[in-house]
This record gives C-alpha cells, sequence and structure tokens, in this order.
C-alpha cells in the first residue's frame, strides 16, 4: 500500500511553488541561533521588502523541482545553512538583499556545545571589575589577570578559544561577563538566484561606499581630462568657455589692449603703483589729496587680514624697481 502525503505538506509545496513562480531575486537564508522572539521582529522588520517561507529540506526539493529550477543551485545553497529558509524579494537586487539581511547580524553569549565562528581575543588593560576572586576565576579560563592600583587589569592579549573549537561553559560565561558575545546570528543569505544565475554571498558583498566614492573619482578624473584635451560636450562647456576667457583677459592684459574689460585692471594696478611710489616721497612732496588718498590705504592695509602682507609687499617691491628703472621729473610727470 502506498502512503498518502499529508495534505499539510502539499499545500506547503503549493505554497513554495506560488512564490517561486513569482518574478525577482530567491534566495536561501540561514536562521540558525535565532530565538523565536528575535526572528519574530526581524521578520516583521523586513516584511514589506521580503517574504520568508519555512519548510523541511525535502520540501524544498519538491518545489524548486517542480517549477523546473536547477536542483544543484538549491542544493548549494542548502549546504551552507543548518536550518534554511527560502527568501523572496521582487523590491531588492540581490546586492541589496544581502545588505539588508546582513543588517540583522547581532552577537549573543556563548553557550555550552557553541563552536567558535572566529578566533576568540581577550584584548590586555583594565576591566570594569572590582577587585576579588574574579582574578583567579580570569586566570582559571586561561585569561592572565592580576590587581594593580586597585583595578583588575588582563594582563596580556589571549586568544582563548581558536576558530572551530568548541567555547567551554566556564569560559563562555566569563566572557559573557566581559562583554564578548562570539556567536553571531542573524538572518544570513547561503545564496541569490536571479535569471537563473546563482550567486553566492562572498560576491554579494560589496563596499558600497568606496564603490560610490571610486565612482565619484572616475567622474571627476574624466571631467578633468575633458577639460585639459578641450572635449566640448554640455557638461564641459561651462567651464571651458570660462577658462577661455580668463586666458584671453590674461593675454590682452599683458598685450596691453584697452577695452571694457582691461580697462578697470589697467587703471587699478596703476593707482597701486602710484600709490606705492607716492608712499615712498616725503609727505612735503604731496598734495592734500594725495596725503588723504595715502591714509586711507593705510588704514585699509592696516585692517587688512595678515595673510595679505606678503601680496602687499610684492606690490611694494614692484613699485620700487619701477621707480630705479623710471627717469620722471617729480610729481608732475607721475599724476598729470
Amino acid at each position: 500500500m502506498i502512503p498518502k502525503a499529508a495534505s499539510w505538506k502539499k499545500d506547503t509545496v503549493s505554497s513554495l511553488v506560488e512564490m517561486l513562480q513569482q518574478d525577482g531575486v530567491f534566495g536561501v537564508v540561514d536562521t540558525t541561533g535565532v530565538p523565536a522572539t528575535a526572528m519574530l521582529g526581524m521578520r516583521r522588520e523586513l516584511r514589506d521588502r521580503m517574504t520568508m517561507m519555512m519548510a523541511k529540506k525535502s520540501l524544498f526539493r519538491l518545489a524548486w523541482k517542480e517549477v523546473g529550477y536547477d536542483l544543484t543551485m538549491l542544493e548549494e545553497m542548502m549546504s551552507k545553512a543548518e536550518q534554511p529558509v527560502i527568501v523572496h524579494t521582487s523590491v531588492l537586487s540581490p546586492f541589496q538583499l544581502f545588505n539588508e539581511l546582513e543588517k540583522t547580524r547581532t552577537g549573543r553569549s556563548a553557550k555550552a556545545g557553541d563552536i567558535a565562528p572566529e578566533d576568540i581575543i581577550v584584548e590586555m588593560g583594565e576591566t570594569d571589575f572590582a577587585p576579588g576572586p574574579i582574578v583567579g576565576e580570569l586566570s582559571a579560563v586561561g585569561i592572565p589577570a592580576k590587581i594593580d592600583k586597585g583595578k583588575v587589569i588582563i594582563q596580556k592579549t589571549v586568544t582563548a578559544v581558536n576558530k572551530g573549537e568548541e567555547i567551554p561553559v566556564e569560559l563562555g560565561l566569563m566572557l559573557d561577563k566581559l562583554g564578548i558575545k562570539p556567536i553571531e546570528i542573524g538572518i544570513i543569505l547561503c545564496g541569490a538566484v536571479q535569471d537563473g544565475v546563482l550567486m553566492p554571498p562572498e560576491n554579494l558583498d560589496l563596499d558600497l561606499d568606496g564603490f560610490r566614492s571610486n565612482i565619484a573619482q572616475a567622474v571627476s578624473a574624466s571631467f578633468n581630462v575633458a577639460c585639459n584635451i578641450r572635449w566640448f560636450t554640455p557638461e564641459t562647456m561651462n567651464t571651458l568657455i570660462s577658462k577661455a576667457k580668463s586666458e584671453a583677459l590674461s593675454v590682452a592684459v599683458e598685450a596691453g589692449i584697452t577695452n571694457s574689460e582691461t580697462m578697470p585692471l589697467f587703471i587699478s594696478r596703476a593707482n597701486s603703483r602710484a600709490m606705492a611710489l607716492a608712499g615712498q616721497l616725503d609727505s612735503s612732496a604731496l598734495d592734500e589729496e594725495l596725503s588723504s588718498m595715502l591714509g586711507a590705504t593705510a588704514a585699509a592695509v592696516a585692517s587688512a587680514p595678515t595673510e595679505a602682507a606678503p601680496e602687499e609687499e610684492a606690490v611694494e617691491e614692484e613699485a620700487e624697481e619701477e621707480e630705479e628703472d623710471a627717469n620722471f621729473g617729480g610729481l608732475g610727470d607721475l599724476f598729470g
């Protein structure tokens, strides 16, 4: 007599098939070690972006096969999960799905039978413990400690448990007292499938901030290259026109070409040089108007930031050089 499948199994497979037939991204996550209350909270936060369904591995295989997907992809993902759950999203990419699930990772205290996922290292330094029996308790689990100036000090950095080793119960309790929670729990993505392509989690772990920074640097470098080779585009036109205008103005000034753009610069330069030269003369040689102008200039210089001093000295030096080269016959030649 052929045994009949329980109706709840058929219903579960039907629900899984319905999920797998939708468009979007599918994946397998591992929820091992996540307490029921924490799991409910995580699912509630993720509900608007993804759907999760838990079932036996055999039922996953039946549904996966019925939809016509490559069973090897499912087996590869489930091989990384002790407690697999199917996840589906139609609003997130595989990379976004990975990032959202990574946010659920958190640490918990070690319990009897837990295996260290990584080397558990206890750093040397001061602790919050009050002096007392705790020093002996730390030493008993392989963490050297002493009392120094009324503080319990861990004497040196030690690897309490190596990766892959079981965490002793006594050590787990001491790690908890030290605030070290070595066991990581969360909804861990074991792989994602989109358009029939399997993407392992290690390929989905992107440094998005670094990626954005690299793009920004590439755009900036490309813009600089385009401007330097005078590549005319809507993005570079404003910069190239502004640069060309600035260069043309510099050439016009050096060539002594007078127009509405250069005249204010010539007048300003001439005025500055005249004031610098006049400042070298005895006050008796200056009329009232010129003395007043020099006084206003001196007041402006005194109130200006100290950073402006080098520029002013350069103007004076330039004026002195020109004074040596010039053969003028007094203030009449200078001011007309």
